[in-house]
């Protein structure tokens, strides 16, 4: 087995602390499962080189009887974690038939100075000539302060916007005979969250908040109070060949009556146009369900 380094790393935009068994970026701080750390560093040890599944098994599992499934499903977990898109990755890339590559930038982490941090002190001209530029500033500010006072009176009446309607995104179901396509699955919750998420229209949990309901068998109503939301979002995937059934289905959280429901069979290939689909059919479901009643 390979020693695994405890210094931090720099891992693309985030900063690795193997000892604290987190990751963090831009104050964003990220705690990760010590397995799952193993996983990162071993592919960051190898950055740039194809790891068979097998080499992962052997270092990252070593001692312990587990399936290919369980590599496919840390992979998963640990691309949700950086924020990797498998199907653009700027972290890790799947290798077809072969492995997992780590395709971002790999260093040692070094601490910004406090003198970079500060920034160059400016000289006196600088603080004149800025000086001046907020004098100018205060001068606009009060104009455009007292057009808008006198805009007041005759301003009309704020027109009302429609209410932000919250979502939440259940773990889909792997519904294939063989029960093998769980890195599939997740690949089209996260996915569909994406989507949902660029609706300023909706408010939709991250892909974090939701996949601490998986496996928990969850009510409607015990999903939506963990969420925060008033609907939640569920489907399946059943896989054959090339091809897909995806299933989905909206329900209200109060009482869990399915507000909207479609099923999707599309080649492979066409699952990106599926999670669009799906979140057009969501978002236009909640408009219908929001609008006033005349």
């Amino acid at each position: 087995m390979t020693s695994r380094p405890t210094a931090k790393l720099r891992i693309g935009a985030w900063c690795v602390d193997p000892t604290a068994g987190q990751i963090s970026r831009g104050g964003e701080v990220v705690r990760v499962e010590a397995r799952t750390m193993r996983l990162l560093l071993d592919l960051a040890q190898h950055a740039g080189e194809v790891v068979s599944i097998d080499a992962l098994l052997d270092r990252v599992w070593a001692g312990v009887i587990v399936t290919p499934d369980s590599v496919y499903q840390a992979v998963a977990s640990l691309r949700r974690l950086l924020g990797d898109d498998p199907r653009r990755p700027s972290y890790i890339a799947t290798v077809p038939r072969l492995g997992y590559r780590m395709v971002a930038a790999v260093g040692a982490w070094t601490e910004p100075t406090a003198a970079a941090q500060a920034g160059p002190r400016p000289g006196r001209r600088t603080l004149l000539a800025a000086g001046g530029l907020a004098a100018i500033a205060l001068v606009a500010v009060f104009a455009a302060y007292t057009q808008v006072a006198r805009a007041r009176h005759t301003a009309a009446a704020p027109v009302a916007r429609p209410p932000i309607a919250a979502v939440g995104v259940l773990p889909f179901l792997d519904l294939t005979p063989t029960m093998d396509q769980e890195p599939l699955t997740d690949n089209v919750t996260e996915g569909l969250i994406d989507q949902l998420g660029k609706n300023t229209a909706l408010r939709t949990p991250g892909f974090r908040s939701s996949f601490l309901l998986k496996g928990k068998h969850a009510t409607p109503a015990e999903a939506a109070r963990t969420l925060g939301v008033s609907y939640v979002v569920d489907g399946s995937v059943r896989k054959a060949g090339d091809r897909v059934r995806i299933a989905a289905r909206l329900l209200r959280a109060d009482n869990g009556f399915v507000i909207w429901s479609q099923t999707y069979d599309r080649p492979l290939a066409e699952i990106p146009a599926v999670e669009d689909a799906i979140a057009a059919g969501v978002a236009k479901a909640l408009a219908a369900a929001q609008a006033p009643k005349g």
